[in-house]
């Protein structure tokens, strides 16, 4: 692709035209500001005379509260027209009165000329109001005067005395002269706009005729790509950024047309792999409303296609008392459904993904069912036979508790030393053995969420050490123990049962998978608002597509070997549920074939061990 000339390029066109363009703006800019110089003027020219006249108001309230002697002091007149004589030096002012407030007399005024007017009582409506009301603001306006036809201001201020309005000062401005200088400044900036448009008009024209012509003719083409035509070309005029964009165009016609027919050919293998799917899937448009559905769907649901498409996607769900369309673009997790009745359990889990554009725009939802009824079939047998077995095994192993303590209370057998030893251990291993068995009674009902903790403060340093030591006491297998524990003594409150109880299970899982001669690693670090604790072993590990599902359960990795070795497959489930009572979580990493580390966080807050100090 040739390299355009410098004067050839659009971008130098544009910039003509943006530099045009900014001259435009610049007087606009220019107008606003005249309008705010005049705003700022008129307001300046009324600030300056409030000013004045406010000082004149003080004087003349002194003078007409001065006690005066006859023979000494001017009368009051003449003490205002004093005032008064120096005050009319302005252009802008034309005249000032000033008012008695008892008779509404004129006892003074500013223009040489009008002296017969003192001692008249003025008719003015502004200043009876202003004395009437004895309002202290004053009042104004802005009238026409008759003689000239100019804009005059009135202004009419009281004079106070102790609080009291004793009279009032009547000053009329020449408001024109105001007006006047804008007329000026507006007369250079009506020039320079005018002069700016005409400008901007006929370079813009001249330009435009380069530009417009060229994305005329791609206009055309693209409205024919859109109607399917991919056989005309752009006619390229030139080599500048225009030309070389036509000749992109041309381009990409031949990719158009080279991409439509792979994307026919991926639509129709979509159609196949939709309808052959054992899952059922559903889109729907950006409003929530259903515009594909497949088969398997349509089964699972028991609908017809026709009724299906464009009904809401809650509303085909059966969910929309629960969830609006908006609800399930921000689902995360799947949705459980309940579709069984009575005798028949039905179960469909349904999946959302949205259709999102990299603009972040919505197009649209993807809903993916799976059949799990067998699935929860099995997990409330499951449910069911934990609660049966411990309802079970409670009975007698409360009575062999009973025994063991008459036999141990009786001292039965022959050595008197040794035998209640033995009985005791026998007894504590009972115990241990039916709080297991109430630990399956929970399990069921922390399904329903029946459960309380017994928590109090530990130092959980200390408590993880003692754990440890009764394993490596009455570990059996040649597996050696290193802790990585912190060195400071770290309190939290935790129920030390429960606690137990997960440790318990997850380090009794860490043995029975250790080779001979394998090491396990207990570890211990604080992190923010909670302490992260790990046990790691070095056994077979756990395959990567399984790591999730070892929580669940009943559930088992070697089915075979675990119940060789006496699992049950619940330690970890239990230990999740306990975890997550504390309000920490629980998780798994592991290699397959170099062993597996389990973590889980309890929170911590090291503020509250400032009671322990």
């Amino acid at each position: 692709m040739k390299k355009t000339g410098f004067f050839r390029s659009i971008h130098v066109k544009m910039v003509l035209i943006f530099a045009l363009l900014i001259t435009l703006l610049l007087q606009i800019i220019g107008a606003y500001f005249v309008r705010q110089l005049e705003a700022t003027l008129l307001e300046n020219f009324q600030t300056s005379i409030r000013e004045r006249v406010d000082l004149l108001a003080y004087y003349v309230g002194e003078e007409m509260t001065k006690e005066r002697n006859p023979n000494e002091d001017p009368t009051l007149e003449e003490a205002v027209y004093h005032l008064l004589r120096d005050f009319n030096q302005t252009a802008d002012i034309a005249q000032v009165r000033v008012i008695e407030g008892s008779t509404l007399k004129i006892i003074g005024t500013s223009d040489p000329f009008n002296q017969g007017i003192v001692g008249q009582r003025t008719t003015d409506k502004f200043i009876w109001r202003v004395i009437a009301t004895s309002d202290t603001n004053g009042d104004d306006e802005t009238l026409i005067d008759p003689q000239t036809g100019n804009r005059v201001w009135i202004l009419v201020r009281p004079v106070m005395a102790d609080g009291e309005v004793i009279g009032a000062i009547h000053l009329t401005a020449r408001k024109e002269n105001v007006y006047t200088q804008m007329k000026s400044i507006n007369s250079i900036f009506a020039t320079g706009t005018v002069m700016s448009f005409g400008i901007t008009a006929i370079l813009t024209i001249l330009l435009a005729r380069t530009i417009t012509k060229p994305i005329s003719d791609m206009r055309r083409h693209a409205l024919a790509l859109s109607k399917g035509n991919f056989s005309r070309n752009v006619k390229v005029y030139g080599d500048d950024e225009i030309g070389q964009l036509a000749h992109s165009f041309n381009i990409l016609t031949r990719k158009l047309q080279e991409a439509q027919a792979t994307t026919e050919g991926e639509r129709r293998k979509l159609s196949s792999v939709l309808s052959f799917m054992t899952d059922g899937v559903i889109s729907t448009d950006r409003r929530g409303r259903v515009i594909l559905i497949n088969e398997q769907a349509l089964d699972m649901l028991n609908v017809s296609r026709e009724t299906s498409l464009s009904k809401p996607i809650n509303e085909l769900l059966g969910i929309e008392d629960e969830y609006s369309f908006e609800d399930l673009l921000e689902q995360t997790n799947s949705i459980i459904l309940d579709y069984g009745k009575e005798s028949k359990p039905y179960f469909l889990r349904a999946n959302f993904s949205v259709i999102q554009k990299d603009s972040g725009f919505i197009n649209g939802l993807i809903v993916v069912l799976h059949d799990i009824t067998e699935q929860e079939k099995v997990d409330m047998e499951r449910r069911e036979f934990v609660a049966n077995v411990s309802h079970e095994l409670r009975t007698p192993l409360t009575t062999m508790r009973s025994y063991l303590e008459a036999l141990t209370d009786g001292g039965a057998w022959q050595d008197p030393e040794i035998a209640p030893k033995f009985l005791k251990v026998t007894q504590n291993e009972t115990e241990r053995m039916i709080r297991l068995v109430n630990d399956l009674l929970q399990l069921s009902k922390m399904d329903t969420k029946d459960y309380t903790l017994n928590s109090e403060w530990v130092n959980l340093v200390e408590f993880y050490n003692r754990i440890i030591d009764r394993f490596e006491l009455t570990k059996a297998q040649d597996v050696s123990f290193e802790r990585k524990l912190l060195n400071y003594p770290v309190y939290v409150e935790i129920d030390t049962d429960k606690i137990t109880q997960v440790l318990d299970n997850i380090i009794s899982n860490a043995l029975k998978y250790s080779p001979e001669g394998g090491k396990i690693i207990f570890s211990m670090t604080q992190g923010i608002g909670k302490i992260v604790i790990s046990v790691s072993d070095q056994g077979v590990g756990i395959p990567k597509d399984k790591i999730e599902k070892i929580f669940e359960r009943f559930y088992r990795v070697d089915k075979a070997r675990t119940r060789k070795l006496g699992g049950t497959g619940l330690g970890l489930a239990i230990a999740k549920e306990m975890v997550e009572a504390h309000g920490g979580k629980i998780w798994a990493e592991s290699t397959e074939g170099h062993g597996t580390t389990i973590f889980f966080t309890l929170p911590y807050n090291p503020s509250y061990e400032d009671d322990w100090e």
